[in-house]
């Protein structure tokens, strides 16, 4: 709540160590884990090369999970990228970073992992055809609806929604690789055969575009492991919590998928594997024959979750973004009651509905994720000049300056290496429509050209959300 003499609202701090680590990992384990392994084999070629690749993934998000943490100390506000590039680098960039993230990045990743809860709890109806897409649709808009609502409505609920569903997906992946083990008690040769170190290996296909894409697959399993930077003002003690949670959530994270990718191959060879549009549901099939449904729904489970804590960390994004006059006035207020930041939560529900139409969001992710990279690389250079030319600031945690190089290395091979390697147009449109922000940030942002009318829809829209401007919680 707002103290004396304060002039607005603050969010309260809600989210603890349980609760953080919920929201990184939580975030993470999606639906990612359920379909991108086939798609890493398929990259590089082998069972070996496949689980050194997703190894280091889990490295490369560990180092730059702990450098943001680094920086949330530094930079001790909510908001995460945009934040943090607004401080160091000014408004500009800032901008940008923003105007991607909020109108094209969260809500297409929220589109996406709606698609995926849609398709994977329908599939059980419809075992022998592919399910309507008008169904399949209104359930994705139904999830996104719903997850809305409990984030609109209370902090503390979302919290508690994201730590069930952790326990349920984890018990998921649990079952596969206790239901995998059994497997090899009862017949070791399939094991044998993809991943035994002579075998393990064979018909690699290492190659500049293929390492890249098989990265891309890998790290959008991982996608989440700066959650926590975009809720710092919401986080409990920040500066031990922080570090704390995501070194706990990302190598349970790590140890997970590495268990659960051998688990796969202790079942089906690389063939069957590459060849599965849902590889735990073929997993689920194979080992547990008629039950194999369950998968379906653990899958489902699973996405929804992890749909919950990028609604949660993409509505925070949009408030602080508007809060530092980069968006309009009303998505930086929070409800007078709940003090949640519901404006910016309506506006990101109505943004992933309407690109949930089409239906073509997975095309735009796959292109929007080289720009991605682009930002978090452009976050990490910040850390890196503060380093070195602002060490008298206040660190209550430190990484070693190594760790924030080499993601940004990493950060340039994955925005570099898929145009490099093989240019499309495509890149080229997303380029232009980033720039096309300036459109916006020129006349609105920069010479605050901002027309009367705005302000009464403001004060109107703040009349019926019942909202109130909200201050930083520090």
């Amino acid at each position: 709540m707002a103290g004396e003499g304060t002039k607005g609202l603050s969010m309260k701090r809600e989210i603890g160590l349980i609760g953080g680590i919920a929201f990184v990992s939580g975030t993470m384990i999606g639906s990612g884990i359920f379909m991108s392994p086939q798609f890493v084999l398929g990259y590089v070629g082998s069972p070996g090369a496949s689980l050194v690749l997703w190894a280091v993934a889990g490295l490369v998000a560990m180092f730059a999970a702990l450098s943001y943490t680094e920086l949330g100390t530094v930079i001790p506000e909510s908001g995460g990228e945009f934040t943090y590039i607004l401080r160091i680098y000014g408004s500009c960039p800032a901008f940008f970073s923003a105007f991607t993230t909020v109108l094209v990045l969260k809500p297409c990743s929220a589109a996406a992992m709606a698609f995926s809860i849609a398709e994977y709890s329908t599939a059980p109806f419809y075992t022998e055809c592919q399910p309507p897409q008008l169904l399949v649709k209104s359930v994705a808009a139904f999830a996104i609806l719903l997850v809305a609502i409990i984030n609109v409505l209370n902090v503390r609920v979302a919290v508690r929604v994201q730590v069930v569903f952790l326990v349920a997906k984890v018990l998921a992946l649990a079952f596969i690789v206790i239901g995998s083990a059994v497997a090899v008690v009862q017949d070791s040769s399939r094991f044998v055969e993809n991943l035994e170190t002579q075998n393990s290996f064979k018909g690699s296909e290492i190659s500049l575009s293929s390492m890249g894409m098989a990265f891309y697959q890998a790290l959008w399993s991982y996608a989440g492991w700066y959650n926590l930077n975009y809720v710092y003002e919401e986080l409990k003690s920040p500066e031990v919590n922080l570090p704390r949670a995501v070194v706990i959530a990302i190598s349970m994270v790590t140890g997970l998928y590495l268990l659960v990718n051998i688990s796969y191959l202790t079942v089906m060879t690389p063939r069957e594997l590459m060849s599965s549009s849902a590889v735990a549901v073929t997993w689920g099939n194979k080992v547990l024959g008629s039950w194999g449904w369950i998968m379906s729904l653990a899958a489902a489970l699973s996405a929804f979750g992890s749909l919950n804590g990028t609604f949660f960390s993409g509505g925070r994004v949009c408030f602080v973004a508007a809060r530092e006059g980069h968006m309009p006035d009303i998505l930086a207020m929070a409800h007078v009651r709940r003090l949640t930041p519901s404006p910016a939560l309506i506006f990101t529900t109505i943004i992933s509905l309407v690109v949930l139409i089409p239906g073509d969001f997975q095309s735009i992710v796959n292109y929007f994720s080289f720009t991605a990279w682009f930002f978090y690389g452009i976050t990490l250079s910040g850390l890196v000049y503060l380093k070195i030319k602002k060490p008298e600031l206040p660190r209550p945690y430190k990484v070693p300056i190594v760790l924030p190089i080499l993601v940004i290395l990493a950060a340039v091979f994955l925005v570099l290496a898929p145009i490099i390697d093989k240019p499309e147009i495509e890149y080229l449109y997303v380029t232009l429509f980033i720039l096309s922000g300036a459109l916006v940030y020129v006349p609105l942002i920069h010479y605050k050209l901002c027309p009367g009318l705005l302000t009464k829809l403001t004060v109107f829209l703040q009349l019926i959300l019942e909202v109130a401007p909200a201050d930083k919680n520090l």
